[in-house]
Formats: structure tokens, sequence, C-alpha cells
């Protein structure tokens, strides 16, 4: 038996139009379908972020218990030593308020960093002329001069 005749191959100008149809007909379906995920995703998000700032608030609370637990221990133990009830008490302030001290002042010293100083440098156009590419002027990548110190490394102030 001989196979039957193949027809010819469509032309390919008319299988591209049909495909360029196809993918028109199909697009919303697809659009659809990336909108719903997207609207499903971003509940399962919202649930979670809800989670997470209860979890967060409930660790909150217990390491303040904690933490007025142990200066209370510390209290205590600081009578059980002999000394005077309001000296205990006045020792547990002053160390609290002296660590209060140096984490307001560490959050000073990082305040500055939240205006992204090194970017708004590098993104901010210079008063300088700026000479063209090739000539004996031209700045040169290699020769960037480092960030101040203060926008790289942390440091206590």
């Amino acid at each position: 038996m001989s196979a039957p005749p193949a027809s010819p191959p469509p032309p390919v100008g008319e299988s591209l139009l049909q495909a360029v149809k196809g993918l028109v007909k199909e697009l919303p379906a697809l659009i659809s379908d990336r909108l719903e995920l997207l609207a499903l995703e971003l509940q399962r998000a919202r649930n979670a972020m809800v989670q997470i700032v209860m979890l967060v608030v409930a660790a909150a609370i217990l390491g303040v218990t904690a933490w007025l637990a142990l200066w209370c221990g510390v209290a205590a133990w600081l009578v059980s030593l002999g000394l005077a009830w309001p000296l205990s008490l006045l020792a547990v302030l002053a160390l609290n308020l002296i660590a209060a001290w140096v984490a307001i002042a560490r959050v000073r010293s990082l305040v500055p960093r939240l205006g992204l100083p090194a970017t708004r440098r590098h993104l901010s156009f210079s008063l300088k002329p700026q000479s063209f590419a090739g000539s004996p002027t031209a700045p040169h990548h290699d020769s960037v001069s480092p960030a101040p110190a203060n926008d790289v490394a942390p440091t206590a102030r």
C-alpha cells in the first residue's frame, strides 16, 4: 500500500498568523490566572503578616516580663548582700539608664544612614564640568575615592 499524498505545509505567514491569533485568544485566560494567583498569594501573605505581628507583640511582652524579673532578681540579690532596698533599686535604675543611653547613642549614629548618603552622592549631579571619555582629565572607575568611614562601618558616638 502506498501512503496517501501528504498535504503541503501551510505557508509560513499563515502559520505565524494562526499562532498570533491563538496567543491573543489565550492571553485573557493567562492574565486572569496570573491575577488569581497574585490575589491568593497576597491573601496568604496578609494572613502570615498578621500572625507575625501578633507573635512579635507576644515575644515583646514576654521579653519585657523577663527583663523585669531579671532586674527584680538583681535588686533582691543586692538586698541579700546587705544593700538597702532604695539603693538596690537606684543601682538597677542607673544600670538601665546607662544601657538606654548607649542604645539611643547608637540609634543616633545610625540615623544618617536612613537617607542613603552613598547612593545620593553617587546619583547626584556634579557641578564640576565633566570632560569626555578618553581625555586625560576624564575620571576613571578605578580611581573612585572611598566613602567616608561613617557610611561604611558602624561607629558608636
